[in-house]
C-alpha cells in the first residue's frame, strides 16, 4: 500500500507541475499577443516667445501622419501664427506667410490638398487642443481640413449651464455632442471653444508649455487679427 500510495503522491505532484508549466507558458504567450498600445507622436514647437510640446491623437491618423509629414519636411520652419484672437485660439501654417510683409492679409493658402474630417466625439476643443483649419461649410459641407492651418485652442471657462447652452446651439445647427462629466469639468476648470466641437477636427493637444501659447495670444494685433510682431513657429519630432 505504501509504494501505491507513494506512487500516486509523486504522479500527482508531476501532474501538477505540469499544469503550472503550461498556465505560465499559456500566460506568457496571451501577454506576448496583446500588443502595446501605439505611443502618441511627440512635437516641439519653438517660437521667439519660448517653447511648446504637443502631442498627436491616433484616434485621427490621417491628421497625424499629415502634420509628422510636414514636420519632418521642414514646412512649418519660419510660418508665422498668423491670426491671433485672446481667450479664442491662435493659428498657422499657412505657407504664404514665410515671406509676407507686414500688414499683408494671411489665411488662405495651404498644402495644395485637403484631408478628410476626422471628427471624433471624445476629442473636443477644450484648452490646449490642436485643431486643423478649414474653410466654410457653405463652401465646404464635408468639413474638410485645410492641408497645413491649423489652431490651437486658449479659450475661457464655461460652467455646465452655460455648456448645457452651446450644445443646445450646436444641435439646432445639426451638431449633436453628448459631454461627459469628465468634458464638463474640463471646461469649467480649464476652459475652451466649445461652439467648434463636432465641426472641426481636433487631432492633438499642448501637453507642455501651455503660458507660451498664452502668451501669443496676448500680442497686439491688427485689424484682421495678424499679430504687428511676427511670431515665427519652427517644429521638430521628439522621436
Amino acid at each position: 500500500m505504501s509504494n501505491v500510495t507513494e506512487c500516486r503522491t509523486v504522479a500527482l505532484r508531476i501532474i501538477a507541475i505540469c499544469c503550472f508549466l503550461f498556465l505560465g507558458a499559456l500566460g506568457y504567450l496571451t501577454n506576448a499577443q496583446v500588443p502595446a498600445a501605439p505611443k502618441q507622436p511627440l512635437v516641439e514647437v519653438r517660437t521667439e516667445m519660448g517653447t511648446f510640446i504637443i502631442t498627436l491623437f491616433n484616434e485621427t491618423p490621417l491628421h497625424r501622419d499629415n502634420f509628422l509629414k510636414l514636420v519632418r519636411e521642414q514646412a512649418y520652419d519660419s510660418l508665422l501664427f498668423h491670426r491671433v484672437i485672446k481667450g479664442f485660439m491662435v493659428q498657422g501654417g499657412d505657407p504664404d506667410s514665410r515671406t509676407a510683409v507686414a500688414g499683408v492679409a494671411l489665411g488662405q493658402g495651404g498644402a495644395g490638398y485637403t484631408l478628410p474630417a476626422e471628427i471624433v466625439p471624445t476629442l473636443v476643443h477644450t484648452r490646449g487642443a490642436l485643431a486643423a483649419a478649414r474653410q466654410p461649410d457653405q463652401e465646404n459641407p464635408e468639413r474638410r481640413s485645410n492641408g497645413s492651418q491649423f489652431y490651437i485652442v486658449q479659450g475661457k471657462t464655461f460652467s455646465p449651464a452655460e455648456l448645457d447652452q452651446v450644445a443646445a446651439r450646436n444641435a439646432r445647427n445639426g451638431i449633436v455632442i453628448t459631454y461627459t462629466e469628465e468634458q464638463k469639468k474640463d471646461y469649467a476648470a480649464e476652459g475652451g471653444a466649445p461652439h467648434l466641437d463636432g465641426g472641426y477636427t481636433v487631432f492633438g493637444k499642448v501637453v507642455e508649455g501651455m503660458g507660451v501659447v498664452d502668451a501669443i495670444a496676448a500680442v497686439t494685433c491688427d485689424g484682421r487679427d495678424r499679430p504687428l510682431t511676427d511670431i515665427r513657429m519652427f517644429m521638430h519630432v521628439l522621436e
